[in-house]
């Protein structure tokens, strides 16, 4: 077999692996018997290409092949959902040190919140400061799994520290434009950090961004699920103790929330690395539910500004309110696409993909135009620069990625060059608020 077939096949192997109810094992079966239908229709005259897709084809849907297996095997899936795996991770690492390791990383990052919240009176300092107490106990998890080298941990730890001192050492006007965006911004700068953690330094790769987006999609679900028990659970406990006469109000402000928050994120990373693709089955239904309802919302936001005859005034929380839902359709879009099955053929959800760009590149225009004629009638501002800027980007990002699907609807390319172009833009994004942390601040006065 030739070097572009069996790349084919460990692609189909990847994708195959990430259905949860397939095991290793059945894995390798399905691989013998993909290869042997593509030698046998070779033998008859086929080219690879074609037989490796005819070859797929009889071995069914693999979503199909996924339930089979899952109903066959129920108890391996369920025992994945609950149980800590007894045998030891791909890293060679065993399941019980592991989380040992990250409970001791939960319990330092709520230290350090509540060290925060104690010895940080003013609200703007708190604030730009939060995301630096959290982002090194998660970049340490992904250090320690993925045993960064000496010259990563040096290339992560440099722009961290710059980070930090310019964000304790400029002198913000307090509660001013240049101080909410930089508290706005530095956790993205901080999560590209952890994205290259993540990657093991590995960022150049697609594959490995695209791992990320993946692994930032099942966190937020994880996190979600698990702020939503707590609360429960907090909640039903605070009732019982104020109806016996117990003042439990400081005690969950003081110490409950400091460690609960930070420490449910650690622990919700970890359950994405343990647990990896037993959610990945909820991401196309998230997606195919949110997506069509994200188009009938951008619809609503356009008619309801046609018909107040533009936006009255561009103010910091119009400016933060629309960038909202453009950045909500983007991260919809890349979760969406690393949720596909990249060898499927085009479908109607990826018309509704198309439908659902071009509604929030209306809705970017129309942005952008009423931006640029404030600023061109009034002057600029931090809050107008920083959301130009960032929706120059969206424009840039949705045009270029609305050619690409309706290029793959026309089957005029492949998925994968969709997929290559939304990971390689995403580290713009990085790098834009940096500028927004950097170089706003003292170009307007730090006002």
């Amino acid at each position: 077999m030739t070097a572009e077939l069996e790349a084919r096949i460990d692609q189909w192997r990847g994708y195959v692996q990430r259905r949860q109810a397939i095991a290793p094992a059945d894995v390798d079966e399905l691989e013998d018997h993909l290869r042997g239908q593509v030698a046998d229709l070779c033998a008859t005259g086929l080219a690879e290409d074609e037989a490796f897709l005819i070859g797929i084809s009889r071995l069914g849907a693999l979503d199909t092949i996924s339930r089979e297996f899952a109903l066959e095997h129920s108890e391996r899936l369920w025992k994945q959902l609950v149980l800590v795996p007894q045998e030891p991770g791909a890293d060679g690492t065993p399941a019980h040190r592991e989380l040992a390791v990250v409970l001791g990383l939960a319990v330092g990052a709520g230290l350090a919140v509540k060290a925060g919240l104690t010895w940080i009176d003013d609200a703007g300092t708190l604030a730009r400061n939060l995301g630096l107490l959290l982002a090194p106990f998660l970049a340490a998890y992904f250090a320690w799994k993925r045993r960064l080298t000496g010259r990563t941990l040096v290339a992560l730890a440099v722009p961290y520290a710059v980070l930090a001192v310019l964000l304790n050492v400029y002198p913000f006007e307090p509660d001013g434009s240049t101080e909410v965006l930089a508290a706005l911004h530095a956790p993205v700068v901080l999560w590209v950090l952890i994205g290259i953690a993540y990657a093991a330094g590995r960022w150049r790769s697609d594959a490995r961004r695209m791992d990320f987006v993946r692994f930032t999609g099942e966190l937020a679900i994880y996190y979600a699920l698990i702020a939503l028990g707590g609360g429960v659970l907090v909640g039903l406990t605070a009732a019982v103790l104020q109806l016996v006469g117990i003042d439990v109000e400081t005690a969950m402000a003081g110490w409950v929330l400091p460690f609960a928050a930070p420490g449910a994120l650690l622990v919700a990373a970890w359950l994405v690395e343990a647990k990896k693709d037993v959610v990945e089955n909820i991401a196309p239904v998230l997606t195919r539910v949110f997506t069509p309802l994200t188009i009938v919302m951008l619809l609503a936001v356009l008619v309801a500004l046609g018909a107040a005859g533009g936006f009255v005034e561009v103010d910091r929380d119009l400016l933060i309110a629309m960038d909202a839902i453009l950045v909500l359709v983007l991260s919809l879009l890349l979760y969406s696409i690393s949720a596909r099955d990249p060898l499927a053929p085009p479908g109607v959800f990826d018309a509704l993909q198309l439908v659902l760009v071009v509604a929030a590149l209306a809705v970017d225009a129309l942005l952008l135009t009423a931006m640029v004629t404030r600023i061109a009638e009034f002057g600029s501002s931090p809050n107008k620069a920083a959301a130009l800027g960032l929706n120059l980007l969206l424009l840039v990002h949705l045009v270029r990625a609305g050619w690409l699907t309706l290029q793959f609807l026309r089957r005029r390319c492949g998925f994968a060059a969709l997929e290559r172009w939304q990971t390689r833009y995403l580290p713009v994004y990085g790098l834009w608020a940096a500028c927004v942390v950097v170089v706003l601040p003292p170009v307007f006065g730090f006002a």
